[in-house]
């Protein structure tokens, strides 16, 4: 069980902390020196064999409550210290206001300093702690009237605790492992030590994890040498305890590490620099927390500031709660579940705190009614049964994977997930996406419908494309999910891709016996061209057919998906597009966030400027790629643009 100090500075909490265990938490040289705890200190106690009590002292003046919120972030039990002589101090009713925003479970007061007093200020002190306890998750805490120095109290403090610790339950073992970093040095024979509170999962010697750094940008891969959970040699270390970890890697240095960074499995998400969340301000507060609010936000070990985006109401009112939007000036590691503390702009006073509901925030619209409703949706805390109400909620379905990866499931904890009556899942290319069976069905008829109308219409034609087959839709679904359906319809054979057309099995368009015969020799020509085919006088002279005639001859083939329209005078085999976008796509992936430039597009496919340009303005049209300027970014995948070739 790890208990952790809490209140008020020079109330003797480190005094306390080496009472009960014999341990001097206070382990820097400023800190001997001005006898002030400045940062977390840590003391072990073996209860019985397998039933340990691990301490964090935390400091308690104002300057260092952001060690102390470090400090308490992961904890099961609070010890809130009092000092008899001064009573309810600020810094008292902050670290209680803060843990429970924390949502600490239990606790326990000691009254300290009891050897300075009489029993009547004792008396006055504990009925002023139980009066600020009331409204707190801390309410009915048993108190303690102790001495650290002359020990009178503390046998029955540490009976108590130990009582705790024996009936404490372990955490569940479940998830990926995260570990929040709260210190890191260098051991001479050893190497690169990290210490911190193990929030989820569990990890073994010789495993294989990701350091995610706050502010160096990707994580790097690193290896466990050895570990040390509750102060002790161990193989394993898991869920609720804090472990010391002995990590190695080629590109690993202490100067790498930061208070804040995350030791994590490899496939938990990396920092996120915005997330959605439930946020409750606290009832001391004067004032409503505004929209845009300027704050420090602190979860786990990290501390990084940003602004609070409420959705909804401009505002939340003191003493309450509302969904909002944390938009951060520098990554943070952040999942379902975790809570966080916000402090003020100039970090002199805690306003509120709050629970992480979504890393994945849409880019536009948090604050529309369809994506307040999801998050309401979110919010549970049984993962089917938020599933289940965010996929009612979903026109666009919920991307499977992404659910999984926000609450950090492991590949086994979520089969169960995927058997969720009255669903359906659609394979996609970023993930497979959950939608209700009503909803399938719905955008399968529009489907079936639309290219019934596009075949009645133009009977001559094999049908449309992906892009245009989305235009012709009343009410489209998102580009994602259409792709994702056509896949499953072409998959059950209840649409035929033909080319890069689609048609219902039922269609079938033949092209004149004339047409067939010129199309024989006209696709060599255009074949041979590769990405740069000739233009239609340029295959018109070369065939000693007339213009007119072979453009008229080469609209009909585009219209039956064996040539596309790049421009006027140029028609592309579908290969050729495909080959085109695919350059796209990786200029785009090593382009600068601007984008790639059409000459970066030129030198790359080698097919001229201006052959380029009809090609650029074509991809434009047609949803590949946006224009920003002299600039080009890509807008949508190329198989959800042409298919998937």
């Amino acid at each position: 069980m790890i208990i952790a100090t809490a209140g008020h500075v020079d109330h003797g909490k480190t005094t306390l902390v080496r009472a009960l265990t014999g341990v001097d938490t206070d382990r820097l040289p400023e800190e001997k020196k001005r006898g002030l705890t400045i940062d977390i200190g840590f003391a072990y106690e073996e209860v019985e064999p397998g039933v340990i009590m691990g301490f964090v002292d935390v400091p308690g003046h104002e300057r260092f409550v952001k060690n102390m919120l470090a400090g308490v972030a992961t904890i099961d039990f609070a010890l809130l210290v009092v000092a008899a002589d001064d009573g309810v101090m600020p810094q008292t009713e902050e670290h209680l206001a803060i843990l429970g925003l924390l949502g600490i479970p239990q606790g326990a007061v000691a009254i300290s300093k009891i050897d300075r007093v009489d029993p009547e200020r004792v008396a006055e002190v504990a009925a002023q702690v139980s009066a600020l306890l009331a409204k707190t998750p801390l309410a009915g805490a048993p108190l303690f009237p102790v001495s650290g120095e002359t020990g009178s109290g503390m046998a029955a403090l540490k009976t108590h605790l130990q009582d705790a610790a024996r009936h404490h339950a372990d955490r569940a073992v479940e998830g990926r492992f995260r570990l929040s970093i709260d210190r890191a040095f260098t051991v001479p024979g050893a190497g690169l030590i990290v210490t911190g509170a193990v929030f989820s999962g569990q990890v073994a010697v010789g495993d294989r994890l990701i350091l995610s750094s706050q502010d160096k940008g990707e994580g790097i891969e690193a290896r466990v040498r050895g570990l040390r959970a509750l102060d002790r040699d161990a193989d394993v270390g898991r869920a609720g305890q804090r472990c010391a970890i002995n990590i190695a890697g080629g590109d690993l240095h202490q100067t790498l590490v930061s208070r804040g960074d995350w030791l994590q499995g490899e496939d938990v998400l990396p920092p996120v620099r915005k997330f959605d969340a439930r946020v409750r301000v606290l009832e001391s507060e004067a004032k409503p927390l505004a929209h845009w609010t300027p704050v420090h936000l602190h979860l786990a070990a990290g501390d990084v500031t940003g602004r609070i985006a409420v959705l909804g109401d401009r505002r939340i009112p003191s003493g309450e709660d509302a969904l909002a939007q944390l938009v951060l000036d520098a990554p943070i590691g952040a999942l379902f579940g975790d809570r966080f503390i916000l402090r003020d702009q100039s970090a002199q006073r805690t306003l509120a705190g709050g629970t992480v509901i979504d890393p994945f925030p849409p880019h536009r619209g948090r604050a529309k009614p369809e994506r307040l409703k999801m998050l309401a949706a979110m919010e549970a805390t049984d993962p089917a049964a938020a599933l289940s109400a965010m996929v009612k909620v979903a026109d666009n379905g919920v991307n499977f994977q992404q659910f999984c990866q926000t609450r950090n499931f492991l590949a086994s904890e979520t089969a169960g997930l995927r058997q969720l009556d009255g669903q359906v899942i659609l394979s996609g290319n970023d993930g497979d996406l959950m939608l209700s069976q009503d909803r399938w069905s719905r955008i399968e008829q529009a489907v079936l419908e639309a290219l019934a109308a596009i075949h009645k219409k133009q009977p001559d034609t094999v049908g449309p494309n992906d892009n245009s087959l989305r235009s012709a839709l009343e009410t489209p679904p998102a580009p994602k999910l259409l792709a994702a359906a056509i896949a499953a319809m072409i998959e059950q054979r209840s649409i035929i891709r033909d080319g890069i057309s689609l048609r219902l099995p039922s269609h079938s368009p033949r092209p004149s016996d004339a047409d067939l015969e010129l199309w024989k020799q006209v696709s060599l020509i255009l074949e041979e061209g590769g990405i740069r085919p000739p233009r239609v006088r340029e295959v018109a002279e070369e065939l000693r057919v007339e213009p007119k005639r072979m453009e008229a001859f080469m609209m009909r083939c585009a219209r039956q998906g064996r040539l596309m329209a790049v421009a006027p005078n140029r028609f592309f085999p579908p290969a050729a597009v495909w080959e085109l976008a695919a350059v796209v796509e990786a200029l785009c992936a090593d382009a600068p966030e601007d984008g790639f430039s059409a000459a970066d597009f030129k030198n790359k496919t080698g097919i001229g400027r201006n052959v380029a340009i009809e090609v650029l303005e074509f991809f434009d049209t047609s949803g590949l790629t946006r224009r920003n300027g002299n600039s080009r970014s890509l807008r949508r995948p190329a198989a959800e643009v042409f298919g998937d070739g």
